[in-house]
């Protein structure tokens, strides 16, 4: 399956890339998308995912053709 993969704001600075396409096999969750293409970075803590724009927990299963976005959290004042 191939899961398109996008990054905004400071996580996006911290993976050095605004995008990413990952080949993998099926059965991966939105938890396993990270984890697959950042082996050396564990996810940071509190960050939110959306797939196919809406928001979705970790634990999401993940199909062919998704697009999964990881943004930190958003705060306001």
């Amino acid at each position: 399956m191939t899961v398109h993969v996008r990054y905004f704001a400071s996580l996006c600075e911290r993976v050095g890339r605004a995008e990413d396409r990952l080949d993998a096999a099926d059965g991966l969750t939105v938890a396993g998308v990270w984890a697959a293409l950042h082996r050396e970075m564990p996810l940071p803590p509190n960050v939110l995912a959306a797939v196919n724009m809406e928001y979705a927990g970790l634990e999401h299963a993940v199909r062919d053709g998704d697009e999964v976005a990881f943004f930190p959290p958003v705060t306001g004042g």
